[in-house]
């Protein structure tokens, strides 16, 4: 008796992301480059051009 080797084969691995694993990290990236970049004005106003440029992006993706 030989003894054969029984070859298997495995399913193909998805290599594709979602839509929310590259928006959400470069959102927090976003947000926190602009914390870093002007750390002493927290005011509402100073956070507001943020706001409109993350809902600009966000409106984009979707």
């Amino acid at each position: 008796m030989s003894s054969q080797s029984i070859h298997t084969r495995t399913p193909p691995v998805q290599t594709r992301l979602p839509w929310w694993a590259v928006a959400l990290p470069a959102l927090a990236f976003a947000a926190l480059l602009a914390l870093v970049a002007a750390p002493g004005t927290a005011g509402h106003t100073a956070a507001e051009p943020v706001f409109q440029l993350l809902g600009s992006i966000a409106r984009r993706l979707l």
